[in-house]
C-alpha cells in the first residue's frame, strides 16, 4: 500500500491507499491541493483525476475510509454520519470507489471547516 499525508486546516494524518485502479491514478497525480467542502462528517473536494465507477463502489462506508466520488471527480474523507446516513455510520451521497483509509483517528477532521486548504502528498520515506 502507498502511504500519503492528508493535511487539512490544522489536521495532518497519514493514510494508506489501496491497490485499486482509482487509488493508483490518484497516487500518480500527487501532490494534489484543494479546498474542503463539508457535508456532515465528510470532507470532499474536486481533484484532477477523472475516472469511472469501479465494480465494487458503494454508498455504505466506514469511519476513516477514503473514497473517490466519480460524479464530482472528488476525493472524500469519511469520519462520521452524513446527511443521508440512517445511523452513526457514514454514507456517501452516491457510490464511491473505496481508495484507502486514514491511519489514526479520522474524527479529528471534524475541526476542518469548509474552504480550508487540503493537501494530499506522498509520505516521505525515512531511512
Amino acid at each position: 500500500m502507498n502511504r500519503i499525508i492528508i493535511a487539512a486546516g490544522s489536521v495532518s494524518l497519514p493514510a494508506e491507499l489501496n491497490d485499486s485502479p482509482t487509488a493508483k491514478l490518484i497516487w500518480d497525480t500527487l501532490p494534489i491541493e484543494g479546498r474542503a467542502n463539508r457535508w456532515g462528517d465528510e470532507i470532499y473536494f474536486e481533484i484532477p483525476v477523472k475516472t469511472g465507477q469501479e465494480p465494487d463502489a458503494r454508498e455504505e462506508v466506514a469511519v476513516g475510509e477514503l473514497g473517490y466520488w466519480p460524479v464530482g471527480h472528488a476525493f472524500c474523507i469519511f469520519f462520521g454520519p452524513t446527511p443521508v446516513s440512517s445511523d452513526e455510520r457514514p454514507r456517501a451521497y452516491s457510490p464511491v470507489n473505496i481508495i484507502g483509509r486514514v491511519v489514526g483517528d479520522a474524527t479529528v477532521f471534524r475541526s476542518v471547516k469548509s474552504g480550508e486548504k487540503v493537501v494530499l502528498s506522498k509520505e516521505s520515506q525515512q531511512s
